[in-house]
């Protein structure tokens, strides 16, 4: 128990919490002070209203923030697998959770854990937002948009009277100069004021993606293989519709996240479906686009060595460094000679995975950062003629069995688990 609260104490010493927790308290002491000035709480039962009405808001915005980084999304146990020994043949293989991914379970990087319900990493909570955690964090991003709002009718309201102190004092209103401020209560308040309206903007999208995506029982990343799904069903018309499981409706779906007073509904693995739909559903899908993505491989050789910077302005040169994906997804190191297997192609870069000659070797383990990732372009050059590796399937073999594969068919089962845990992350 005690190591569980250290780190959950600890989940806070990192840049994301220590600057979302300052500018909470940086608008809630600022907007106390003004408001002491411009509409004291003890002046009348309205005056006490208002100021109670904001501390609320930002004692809920709080608590809520909390919540969500203490509880956390709920991570999946490594090495998990299926009571069902045959659902296995519906399910992706995480080879570094050495285990196997629940229904709606996807592996974050950062977290390094697989996470149930996974809708995104989060680098103010310092956490994933996902099942256990997604009612908690709406309710972090309603309460911070509304306080935020209502500390910005008082910072604006205190700081009009504040600037015209002086022509109330010389036209007989001197009951309505009661804001002084002085050059340090100025500039505090015009920082206030900013942050929040910052926060009302920011937070207040996020908030409409949250809430958009609850309403759907979507998580974004859901959302992104749905995208993908009807893509390929317009390039090929012979597969069947698919039919996203989860949705049941507005209500129940806002249910299963508000429900109980944000407690998590259910284990985060087991999840109804819509009739018409099997639990399986959305994983046959995946795989199937998993399938189509490595058949789309192509095989590339590095010429140029890559640091593996976000912005490689000195050694890519300034055209590179303006087109730089807008991703929070890792930059790869290259050395000469180097192979990468590439999934994704811009102009000025590339998203692929090194292929690693000998993993447990001494060369590979002083190799630091992470082996997937975006680089440069021109640091690599096309292999026209790529070798396979002798355990990976054949592209053509692999081509025909994505197309043919949809919501209600079968990947073989002699392909589809080597193929997993070698390849899935």
């Amino acid at each position: 128990m005690m190591s569980a609260e250290l780190s959950g104490f600890r989940r806070f010493l990192h840049w994301g919490p220590i600057t979302a927790l300052s500018i909470i308290k940086c608008i809630t002491l600022t907007t106390l002070y003004m408001n002491s000035m411009w509409w004291p709480p003890n002046l009348s039962i309205f005056a006490f209203l208002n100021q109670a009405l904001f501390l609320m808001l930002s004692s809920a915005a709080t608590f809520n923030y909390v919540m969500a980084t203490v509880i956390g999304p709920g991570t999946l146990p490594k090495q998990w697998q299926p009571q069902d020994s045959k659902a296995t043949e519906f399910l992706q293989y995480c080879k570094i959770c050495e285990g196997y991914k629940a229904p709606r379970s996807h592996h974050c990087r950062k977290c390094n854990r697989c996470i149930k319900k996974m809708d995104h990493h989060c680098p103010w909570i310092n956490h994933c937002v996902g099942w256990a955690n997604h009612g908690y964090f709406t309710l972090f991003l309603a309460f911070s948009v509304l306080g935020s709002f209502h500390g910005c009718i008082i910072l604006c309201g205190a700081f009009y009277r504040g600037i015209y102190r002086f022509w109330y004092l010389t036209h007989g209103l001197a009951y309505l100069a009661t804001v002084q401020l002085t050059m340090w209560s100025l500039i505090i308040c015009i920082f206030a004021m900013g942050l929040a309206v910052g926060v009302v903007i920011a937070l207040g999208m996020l908030l409409y993606f949250q809430l958009k995506s609850i309403v759907k029982n979507q998580t974004a990343i859901e959302m992104w293989i749905i995208e993908k799904a009807v893509f390929r069903r317009h390039h090929n018309t012979d597969l069947d519709d698919f039919i996203f499981p989860y949705d049941l409706g507005w209500r129940q779906n806002i249910k299963q996240v508000f429900e109980n007073e944000c407690v998590a509904r259910g284990n985060g693995i087991e999840w109804p479906v819509r009739e018409g739909c099997e639990e399986f559903t959305l994983t046959r899908e995946q795989i199937a686009q998993k399938f189509e993505k490595r058949a789309r491989t192509r095989t590339f050789k590095c010429i140029r060595k890559a640091t593996g910077s976000y912005v490689p302005l000195w050694s890519q040169g300034f055209r590179v460094c303006l087109a730089t994906p807008c991703t929070d997804e890792p930059r790869i190191r290259l050395e000469k000679d180097d192979i990468i297997r590439v999934t994704r192609f811009r102009r000025h870069w590339l998203f692929g995975e090194r292929v690693l000659t000998d993993p447990n070797s001494m060369e590979e383990r002083k190799r630091k950062g992470p082996v997937r990732g975006w680089f440069p372009r021109r640091c690599a050059i096309e292999l026209i003629e790529p070798t396979l590796v002798d355990d990976e399937p054949d592209t053509t073999e692999i081509l025909n069995c994505a197309r043919h594969n949809s919501s209600n068919d079968q990947i073989p089962k002699t392909q589809r688990n080597g193929y997993n845990r070698k390849k899935i992350n």
